[in-house]
């Protein structure tokens, strides 16, 4: 792997997190707090863990990484945390905005590293060897999840409001 350009991660990751808002710009309340299915999160709940996200996990763990690799992480729990942060009852304007600060935090950093050591390297409980170029490619990676995660509720929310006509003019899922 050859070693990333912090800019054009920061180019990407500001292009990504604006999509993930616009995705979610027309949303109205009830689709908002809409789960597909018991135990899966609502447009709400992705947004909030995004905000999470944003603010104790890939930032943070990627400026630990490049400053003291043997430093251990700050545990956390981003399935709990979405569980016990209400974010239904919160606005999902008022979310977006949080990921978009969050997110310009990140773009701005990103975009201020001179010459970081990519191959800074921590062993992760689950993840395994993980380097700190790794970790910015999995950033990365998790919006676009997190895109694909979005337009899953989205068109399941519409099918759901269709029924019983099928969504299949419009083509395969």
């Amino acid at each position: 792997m050859s070693a990333p350009d912090a800019s054009a991660f920061a180019r990407r990751l500001a292009a990504s997190g604006e999509a993930l808002v616009a995705l979610v710009a027309d949303v109205d309340r009830d689709e908002a707090v809409w789960r597909p299915a018991a135990g899966r999160w609502s447009i709400l709940e992705i947004v909030g863990h995004l905000v999470d996200e944003e603010r104790h996990d890939f930032r943070q763990r990627l400026r630990l990484l490049l400053a003291d690799p043997a430093r251990v992480w700050p545990p956390i729990d981003p399935e709990g945390l979405v569980r016990s942060s209400n974010f239904n009852a919160r606005e999902l304007n008022d979310l977006a905005g949080e990921f978009v600060a969050e997110r310009e935090q990140s773009v701005e950093w990103l975009a201020s590293l001179v010459t970081p050591d990519w191959e800074h390297a921590c062993t992760h409980p689950t993840a395994g060897v993980l380097t700190a170029a790794g970790l910015l490619h999995a950033w990365a990676a998790h919006d676009l999840l997190h895109l694909r995660q979005l337009t899953a509720v989205r068109f399941a929310r519409l099918q759901s409001l269709a029924a019983p006509a099928a969504l299949d003019y419009a083509g395969t899922w």
